[in-house]
């Protein structure tokens, strides 16, 4: 028994001669926003991209990089042309005008009635809706149209002079002489014509009539006279078939 003793106190003694090492664990940080900041920071700079600028031109050097559209001359000086607002003119020179930089070609045209010259870019006649006058053919069938029955609508005035303003400005042949033909008023049966309507009729007809002058090669009052006689033998006839008729 005693020696059982001393061998568990020599085990005790070797112990203590010894130094356990015992390990340290160090304390976790925690993630703050500070430090998650810091770290994307540290992300983006090393993959950070060079970026590309591309340098505009100025405006001028813009202007010259521009593709100019081909100025293509349909009429020549002393043509007749119709533009849509306006009616018949005649076309007195063809200049060059410089505008914002660019050297544009222009039509002169001339308006002798209402005493107006207007300048109208060559490469914008098209998109603005001038052309050329008829042709003797074209004239004939649509003068037809005024020996036409009368569309007579009975809806508000105001809404009826729009429709009839926009026809006479469309620069169509055949919108015009219809307004001439429906606003024309020379019988009995027929209601009576306001201020405002024999106001529109003249400028439709006198607007008509100018094409037909120039067309024909006549002046402009024989060419009322022949638009109103035909007016008026289709209103003639018209009249007899509904006495006819009842």
């Amino acid at each position: 028994m005693a020696v059982a003793r001393k061998s568990r106190s020599v085990s005790r003694n070797k112990n203590k001669g010894k130094v356990v090492k015992k390990k340290i664990s160090k304390p976790k940080t925690k993630m703050t926003k500070s430090t998650t900041k810091k770290k994307t920071i540290r992300k983006t700079s090393k993959k950070s991209k060079t970026t590309k600028i591309k340098l505009t031109p100025r405006k001028k050097d813009v202007t010259k990089t521009k593709t100019q559209k081909k100025e293509v001359i349909e009429y020549s000086v002393d043509d007749h042309v119709v533009y849509p607002s306006h009616g018949v003119g005649k076309v007195i020179s063809i200049e060059k005008q410089s505008i914002a930089e660019q050297l544009l070609k222009m039509y002169v045209v001339n308006f002798e009635k209402e005493k107006m010259i207007l300048k109208v870019p060559i490469e914008k006649a098209k998109e603005i809706g001038i052309r050329k006058v008829s042709s003797k053919a074209k004239l004939k069938k649509n003068l037809v149209i005024l020996s036409g029955k009368a569309r007579i609508r009975r809806t508000m005035w105001s809404r009826r002079a729009q429709e009839y303003e926009a026809k006479i400005n469309s620069g169509h042949l055949s919108e015009l002489t219809e307004v001439v033909r429906d606003l024309f008023r020379n019988h009995a049966n027929q209601p009576e014509q306001s201020y405002s309507e024999r106001q529109l009729y003249e400028a439709a007809r006198d607007r008509l009539a100018k094409e037909v002058a120039v067309v024909e090669n006549t002046d402009d009052e024989k060419a009322v006279e022949k638009i109103e006689l035909i007016l008026s033998e289709a209103t003639q006839k018209s009249s007899i078939k509904e006495s006819i008729e009842e």
